[in-house]
């Protein structure tokens, strides 16, 4: 399913689960996996384009192998890399380069562990840039992942009809095709009926799903606070959603982001998905869930 993955981590430790998570998946799908630090932010801009010359990389990756290494004992295919530069610009071209089929990212904010929704959240971050322009789904982990058969049992998809959230329901059905997965698809109403939201889910999505244990439900609230809740009362394993918003202004849209709420809260890992994208599975499934041939996308 996952072939290449990318996980974006720092020195500080703070990113061990996000590190373990994307090690089982690696081990488990057989992938070629990249620990990726992007250095440069702590010794100052002017200071970026002289790591390398002056050995700090060097140095930078030796202490992380002594922290990782024991993980990538027994996956051939794993590498470690430190390179000088803008965390999500390096994130998302190396990204590009290797054709990469899922980033992983965990909290990164240690020192500032108590304020780290508005380290996330806000405009301009690290993670917002690399969910919003990434090629493929992110991965947002900030707790132990229990993996298990199947990896994904039950999956919970958020949607506000838009666009994006297209995107991903459309990629939560085909997590459930390939695990056989029982699927819940919500949306929180604003103003709306509960039973009037469900209906208006069936007609957008119940064709494209045929064939899967697939459940729909409107509820009403707070958007971040009713998907956690539907989460932990489904027993979700991975709750997936779009990284957007309807605000215009960037503060205010990222700052209370619902992704951010639930990503930092959920007890299970939260994918942003934000463009269509394929399975890299070796079979592809058409709306009906007939399998066809399809390539790998970029």
């Amino acid at each position: 399913m996952f072939k290449d993955i990318i996980v974006g981590i720092t020195p500080t430790g703070i990113d061990d689960c996000a590190v373990k998570a994307a090690v089982e998946f690696a081990r488990k799908f057989e992938a070629n996996l990249y620990l990726v630090h992007v250095a440069g932010m702590e010794q100052g801009w002017g200071a970026i384009e002289h790591l390398a010359p002056s050995g700090e990389t060097g140095k930078l990756k030796e202490q992380i192998s002594e922290m990782y290494g024991p993980l990538l004992g027994d996956l051939p295919n794993s590498e470690i890399m430190v390179v000088p530069g803008i965390p999500h610009s390096e994130l998302l071209r190396l990204a590009r380069k290797k054709n990469t089929d899922l980033i992983i990212m965990g909290p990164h904010t240690k020192e500032y562990e108590e304020q780290r929704s508005k380290m996330w959240g806000m405009a301009g971050s690290t993670l917002e840039r690399v969910s919003q322009r990434a090629r493929c789904p992110v991965m947002i982990v900030h707790k132990d992942v229990v993996t298990k058969e199947p990896l994904f049992e039950n999956i919970l998809v958020a949607t506000d009809f838009s666009d994006q959230a297209e995107c991903a329901v459309s990629y939560g059905g085909q997590m459930a095709r390939q695990y056989k997965s029982n699927l819940s698809v919500i949306h929180v109403a604003d103003g709306e009926a509960e039973g009037d939201s469900e209906a208006r889910l069936e007609k957008a999505y119940g064709s494209r799903l045929a064939g899967l244990n697939a459940s729909f439900e409107g509820c009403q609230g707070q958007p971040s606070m009713e998907i956690l809740k539907k989460a932990q009362q489904g027993n979700a394993d991975l709750v997936i959603m779009a990284h957007h918003s309807k605000e215009q202004d960037p503060e205010k849209a990222f700052l209370g982001s619902t992704v951010v709420q639930v990503a930092l809260n959920a007890t299970c890992p939260t994918m942003s998905v934000n463009h269509h994208f394929d399975l890299r599975c070796g079979l592809m499934y058409d709306q009906t869930g007939a399998v066809v041939q399809a390539e790998a996308s970029a």
